[in-house]
This record gives C-alpha cells, structure tokens and sequence, in this order.
C-alpha cells in the first residue's frame, strides 16, 4: 500500500497524525502582536526612567533649596547672579560654596557633579567648548529683557549695568511671598517660543530669543516638557515649561518676581 503523502503546511505528532501548521497570514500577526507588545514594554521602561531621573534631579533641587535657605539664613540676604568684588565666588554657585563654609577650591567641574548634576542634563557635544554648561540656573533677574536695568528677581537689584551683571544683594524682606517665588531650578531661560538650557541665569525674557542648536526641543525632552523647581520657602514643584516661558496670565509672572507683582509694562 502507497503511503499517503503530507500536507503541505501541516505536521505529523508521534503517532503519525496530521496537526495543521501556521499559514503565512497567522505568522505575520503573531509577528505584529509581539513588535506592538515590545514596543509598548519599551515605552513603558523609558517613560519609567524618565521619571526616576526626574524624581532624582527634584531632590537635588530641594537640597540646592535647602543651601539657600541656609545661606539666606545666615547673610539676610540672596547671593548675587555674579559678584564682581569676589573672583572666588563670582558666580552664584561659588557664593554657596564659599558662603556655607567649604574651602574646597572652585572650578567649573565641580558644577558637573554630585547635587550640582542633573542626570537627564547632557551638554551637547556642539556646545562650544569656552560656554559653560550648567543643571541648575538660579532666578536672578525675573520677568525681564535685555534693555532694563533694575530687577525683579533673586541676583541682585539691576539686571544690565554697563558690561556686568552685577548689583547690591537683595534682603530677605524684599521677597514678598517665598511661597510663590521661584529660586532656582532645571537650568532654562526662554520666551516667545524659544528656551535655551543650560544657563546658570533663569528668567523669562521678553523680547527675541534665537534657539541654540536645537535647545528648545532639547530643553522640552529633559524632563518631558516640565522643569523641577524650588521656591523660596523650601518647596518643590514641578510646573510645565509652557507655563514658565509662555503663559502670561498674572499667575505665571507674579512667581518670577519678588514683589509678586507681574510687570505687565514688560510685555
């Protein structure tokens, strides 16, 4: 007797039965479930880490906060954006150094590290080698732009004085509501539609701004479109970019300011 030939697409178990195979169609959709299934997993383990760095860059903000409230504590008053009359703390990450008691000399790397470090901040391998590159930029001028001289933020009582930018420290008493008064947080300044990161310097500018190598969208993919900030008083939230650099509702630019006041003649 002739032996009965296989099926094509089908298989035969030990006992010689015939056990139908996939088809082409079955294998491209089982192919297709599995590619949908990883590409959700991965969404899902980057959005994770995302957040766990996010989480990680808000607690080295709340103990930047922590500092200044120690700093402010001790002088009554806020560091400067650049002291001229100090070259050991010009800028004012040295001035909380230097101001808190560590001797340890002052040099750009050590704002790449440890609490100075955000994870999710990465200098660009275009930025110019002779820019600095900062996490975290401190309020130093508020709601401003490039022509005014007096300012409503944290660094000091004037903004643009001849080519430095350098003023008489601001008193403790002149922030007239810590609770809603942003101090210093993810390194972004911007406005109209434009946000350059890393800046030690944060406010919202009121005139032009060109983007710089792409920072805008590099700015809004740090911490997906939000930025960790801590206020005066010590707390920490962590508002949208939008909100920081684009609404001008009175809600938005009284926290810029330390008269709570929101200068709408700046607009």
């Amino acid at each position: 007797m002739r032996a009965i030939p296989r099926a094509m697409g089908s298989n035969q178990n030990k006992t010689g039965q015939t056990l139908p195979a996939f088809t082409l169609i079955e294998l491209l959709m089982v192919i297709a479930i599995i590619g949908i299934l990883a590409a959700l997993l991965l969404t899902a383990l980057s959005r994770g880490v995302g957040m766990a760095r996010r989480t990680y860059c808000a607690n080295n903000v709340r103990q930047l906060g922590q500092a200044l409230q120690m700093f402010v504590g001790d002088r009554h008053t806020y560091p400067l954006a650049i002291d001229p009359d100090s070259a050991e703390s010009r800028v004012w990450q040295g001035a909380f150094i230097s101001g808190l008691g560590d001797s340890a000399p002052i040099n750009r790397s050590y704002f790449q590290k440890g609490v100075w470090k955000c994870p999710s901040a990465e200098r660009p391998a275009s930025f110019p080698s002779d820019m600095g590159y900062s996490s975290y930029s401190y309020n130093a001028y508020g709601f401003c732009n490039k022509t005014d001289t007096n300012s409503f933020g944290l660094g000091g009582h004037y903004v643009w004085k001849g080519s430095r930018l350098s003023a008489p420290a601001v008193g403790v008493s002149e922030v007239v509501s810590p609770s809603d008064m942003m101090a210093l947080g993810d390194s972004f300044y911007g406005g109209h539609g434009v946000i350059i990161d890393g800046s030690r310097w944060a406010f919202q500018r009121t005139d032009g701004l060109t983007d710089f190598q792409g920072s805008t969208k590099r700015s809004y993919a740090r911490h997906q479109g939000k930025a960790n900030v801590v206020f005066c008083d010590g707390h920490v939230e962590s508002p949208k970019l939008q909100f920081l650099f684009e609404e001008t509702n009175d809600a938005a630019l009284v926290r810029w300011n330390r008269d709570h006041q929101p200068h709408r003649e700046r607009l």
